[in-house]
Formats: structure tokens, sequence, C-alpha cells
């Protein structure tokens, strides 16, 4: 029992951390970016976005290592193995020193191609190159000195990553607002963000030799210790394929969106997915903060606890789902509105497909969860297949049916490996069970779900209340009591109707 309830309050922790620096660095952001744009310029701003992304490219090759360390990590942190954690790290410190130097070969090679890239630019090259190597300096440090926090993470104490790191991103974001205000100058800006990168990681360091000072890693007996766990390079191999279909989708939407319809509904899209984005990223912080102590729960080999945790988790995914879902489809269109006009508005089609991706994304974080808790990462066919169902139903319905068409090959796709394919998996192979099981409740959540979504709808039906709002203080107090009276009707009727809701609420209230 003090297992559990030390899962239960490291998940709290990280969810509670999360959510804190969320919106401190969502509110600083909006500030911030208008702070660089007036001082700085569109120009600088747009420059160091790209330089990034281009770099981002490089970091390609990390795909699936830090998950497949994570993972293996849990049973020798239950187990309280030290001597196997300290050989675990160092396997990791290992492959993560010849990725940097892979990728500080790769970034050597493309900055040659730096001024082809940039041949038309008001910016010197001097600034250029500088401000480049200076990203990639901190993009390095991650895999020559950050390695060591993938063991904070699998340890259920990402809270201490997130609080130093954010702080330090606070504090560098702030002086940088400072620097731009009072100076102007591009390479003081970029000089800050390079110093605060190195600060962060010697600080972090210290935080995990303070926490783990058992730990004593040997980078250079890592080629020899990887011989002694062949699971790594076997789930890295894994991982990096379920990863890589993700990215190719996720980077191939605004592209197909073009060809079959306008640069302009890319940016109108675009819109719409900067609010989802960060609407997905908030429940994220709260609801992945558990995906540690899945991995520790199964580690510890419970099958009756590991079954009740995963129908408490569904019954939250569904509460959170259902409230996500029911708020945007009748305050995103307003929201957009009020934004930047209506004109942005795109199709009440495209809307509901949106939300039927947005849907199933939130929901399947349970399945993904415990699929990973057992290290079911094997099925690499699926994540083949469904980038090749997606491509081929995004295409033929881009050409046919547009921006409409390119959506529903994502919600073809997802639909057919996420919603079929991966809970049959972990049924069948994890749980060792029928995954009707699964369906019958699944069916079920949706069934309340949408009971309480007609209730509102009929309640403001004869309320006569109206969407089309004039001003922010009425989408705000109108949403506001939108978003509470939907979470308080499917709360109470989940708690009612279903034994997961109840455990988790019970396991809270004890904690």
């Amino acid at each position: 029992m003090a297992q559990q309830e030390s899962r239960v309050k490291k998940s709290l922790l990280n969810a509670r951390v999360n959510l804190i620096f969320y919106f401190l660095t969502l509110a600083l952001s909006f500030f911030s970016r208008k702070i660089f744009l007036d001082t700085l310029g569109a120009d600088f701003v747009g420059l160091t976005g790209t330089l990034q992304n281009l770099l981002g490219f490089l970091n390609l090759a990390e795909l699936g290592i830090g998950s497949a360390i994570g993972y293996v990590l849990y049973k020798p942190l239950f187990d309280h193995d030290e001597t196997k954690i300290n050989e675990i790290i160092s396997v990791f410190g290992y492959i993560y020193r010849w990725i940097g130097m892979i990728i500080l070969g790769a970034g050597l090679i493309m900055a040659c191609f730096l001024p082809l890239i940039f041949p038309h630019t008001k910016f010197e090259m001097g600034i250029i190159f500088f401000a480049y190597f200076s990203f990639l300096v901190s993009s390095l440090l991650g895999y020559f000195i950050n390695y060591k926090q993938t063991l904070l993470g699998a340890d259920q104490k990402n809270y201490v990553v997130t609080a130093y790191f954010q702080s330090a991103n606070i504090i560098k974001t702030i002086v940088q607002m400072a620097s731009a205000y009072y100076t102007g100058s591009y390479y003081m800006w970029v000089t800050i963000e390079i110093v605060f990168g190195i600060v962060y990681s010697f600080i972090l360091n210290w935080k995990i030799n303070q926490t783990y000072p058992w730990l004593k890693t040997e980078v250079g007996l890592g080629k020899q210790l990887l011989k002694k766990y062949p699971e790594v390079a076997k789930y890295t191999k894994q991982l990096f394929v379920h990863k890589i279909s993700g990215f190719v989708q996720n980077q191939t939407a605004p592209f197909l969106i073009y060809t079959f319809v306008s640069l302009k509904i890319v940016a109108y899209y675009g819109n719409y997915t900067i609010i989802i984005d960060k609407l997905s990223i908030l429940l994220s912080n709260f609801l992945d903060s558990t995906n540690a102590g899945v991995g520790n729960l199964i580690a510890e080999g419970s099958q009756e606890k590991i079954k009740n945790v995963f129908w408490e988790l569904i019954s939250l995914r569904f509460l959170a789902a259902g409230t996500l879902i029911f708020s945007v489809y009748h305050l995103l269109p307003s929201f957009i509105s009020l934004w930047i006009g209506k004109e942005y508005l795109l199709s009440e089609t495209v809307l509901i497909l949106i939300l039927i991706n947005l849907f199933i994304g939130t929901t399947r974080g349970t399945v993904d969860q415990f699929l990973f808790g057992y290290g079911l990462f094997y099925d690499i066919w699926a994540p083949i297949t469904e980038s090749v169902i997606y491509l081929t139903v995004a295409i033929i319905g881009g050409h046919f049916w547009g921006l409409e068409g390119v959506l529903f090959g994502a919600t073809t796709s997802r639909f057919l490996i996420v919603g079929i394919w991966k809970p049959y998996f972990l049924f069948t192979k994890g749980f060792k069970i029928s995954v009707w099981q699964y369906w019958k409740n699944w069916l079920f959540h949706l069934m309340i779900i949408t009971a309480t979504a007609i209730i509102i709808i009929k309640i403001l039906s004869y309320a006569q209340m109206d969407f089309t709002y004039t001003s922010w203080h009425s989408w705000l107090l109108h949403g506001t009591i939108l978003s509470i009276a939907y979470i308080s009707i499917t709360l109470i009727s989940l708690l009612l109707l279903t034994k997961g809701t109840r455990n988790f609420i019970s396991r809270i209230i004890k904690i």
C-alpha cells in the first residue's frame, strides 16, 4: 500500500508542477514574443525559429532511445538494484555520446550550407553562424552531459527536471527580454541562450548527484555493458519505428493541405491547430504524469492492481476527453472570430474531424501507457501501416474533398490502428484477457459522456443561449459555465455508474 500511495503522490506532484509551469510559460511566451518582435524584429525571430527547426531534424537520431532506457529502468528501480541502474545509465551515456558525435558531424556539414539556405537576408553571416552553433551546442549538452535525467523520469521524479528546466527557461527569457529592450543586440540575445543552457546543465547534474549519491556511471564501459543488456538495442529499434511514423504524419499534413488546397488554408488550419495543440499539451501535462507510475506498477506484478488502475485511468481520460471535445466544439469558432475574425473560420465538417482526431488522441493515452509499461513495442508493422493508410486516404481524399479529405486520412488511420489494433494488442499480449472487456467498458464510457452532452445541449436550447459572442467577457463567462456544467454532470454520472471513477476518487481522497 505504501508503494501504491508513493506512486500516486509522485504522479500528483508531477502533474501539479507541470501545470504550474505550463501556465507560467504560456503567459510569458505571448508577452516575450511581443517584446522580441518589437525590439529585435520579425526577421530575427523567424531566423532563430528556422535555425532551431533545422537542428530539430538532426535530433531524429535520438527517437526511441530515451524511452527504451526509461522502460528498462522500471524493474531495477522497483527492486532498488543500484548496480544494475548504474550499468544501464552507463549504457545510455555511451549510446548518447555516439549520437552526440553523429549530430555534431551532421551539424558541421549542415553549417557549410547556411549561406545557401539564407541567400537573401539582411543579417550578416556572422550572427547566423553564431546563433546556429550556439543552438547546436545547447542541443549537444543533452547528449554529453544531461543524459542522466532519464533516471529521474523513470523514477517518477520528472518534476525535478521540469522545475529546474522551466525555472531556468523563465529566468533566461526575462533576461533576454531585458537585453532586447535595452540593447537590441542580436549577439547578446544568443549569448544569453547558450550561457543559460550551460548553467542549467551543471545545476541539473548537481541535483541528480544529490538525489542519487550512489549513481556512478562509467560511460567508457558502455560498449561492453551493451552486450549485457541486448533489450536496450531491441527496444530502441522498435520505438524508433513507432516514433518516426508519428513524426512523418505530423510533418506531411501541412504539405498535403498546401498541395490539394492552398497555402492560405494551411494558415487557416494552423490557427486551429495552435489552439488544439496548446490544449493537448495542457492535458498531457496532467494525464501523462502517471506514465512512470504505470511502469513501476507493472514491474510490481500484481495483475489485480494493474487492471484496477487501468480502468481508473480510462475513466479519467474519458472525463477529460469529453469535457475537452464538448467545450472546444461550442467555444472554438467564437474564439477564432474574436481573436482574428470570422473570415478565418473553417467549415463545421473540418471542426468535427479535428475533434474526432483529438478524441482518439486523448483517449488512447491509457492504452499507450500500459503497452509501454509491458514493453509491447514489437508490432512495428502497426505504425508503418498507420502511415500508409494515412497517406493513401489523405492523398485520395485531398484530391476529391480538399482539407476535409486530408483530415479524414488521419481519422481513418487512427481509428483502425490506434482505436482497434492497439487495445487488442494490449489485452491479448499484456493483460492476457478478452478485448471484449475493453470494448464493453469503452462504449459504456462513451455513452455517458455523449448523454451528458445531449442533456446540456437540451438545457441550452431551452435557455436559448447564444454562442455568437461579441466580447471576450461574455465568451469567458459562458465558456466557464458551459465547461463546469459539463464536467460536473459527467463526473457525477461516472461516479454513479463506473467503478473505475469511484476507485480513483477514493484513492485521491485517501492521499
